[in-house]
């Protein structure tokens, strides 16, 4: 599977630790940064660019790391087609695949160890969409909100 990545400087340990982690997986992986620890990094500039892929990449997921993983989880979802869950354990991170059907997953670089983290991560890439018709019909709302400012 192709996965597309980016965080900030609270991430980049994690990053490139999970970049390593994937592709010895067999994933394709394309980092979109940052390659260098740069404490006064803004996280749009690499978490925007790694969600515009996504939705460019139709099959591909992102993943987006910060100190919280919560303003990646923003940056991305404000990209068209961009669904982004902040997952915080493994049921978070496959619920958001089988309900949301999250094309881009968040994580918080200070809030997990490397081994939690990377089984988030696993478990949102393996987890499938459910296809039921509820969270079919409520992506649906969001994808009409997004597009036509009305559900």
């Amino acid at each position: 599977m192709k996965i597309h990545i980016g965080s900030d400087h609270a991430g980049l340990d994690f990053k490139n630790e999970i970049v390593k982690h994937l592709e010895s997986n067999g994933h394709t992986v394309q980092d979109h940064g940052p390659f260098t620890m740069d404490p006064l990094d803004d996280y749009p500039v690499f978490c925007i660019p790694a969600a515009e892929a996504v939705v460019a990449e139709p099959g591909s997921l992102g993943i987006v790391l910060g100190g919280s993983g919560n303003g990646e989880q923003i940056a991305a979802n404000k990209v068209k087609g961009v669904r982004a869950a902040l997952a915080w354990s493994i049921e978070t991170a496959k619920l958001a695949r089988q309900h949301n059907d999250a094309n881009v997953v968040a994580i918080g670089g200070r809030m997990h160890t490397p081994e939690v983290c990377l089984q988030i991560v696993d478990a949102f890439i393996a987890e499938p969409f459910s296809n039921d018709e509820r969270h079919i019909r409520r992506i649906g709302m969001i994808g009409n909100y997004e597009t036509k400012g009305s559900i």
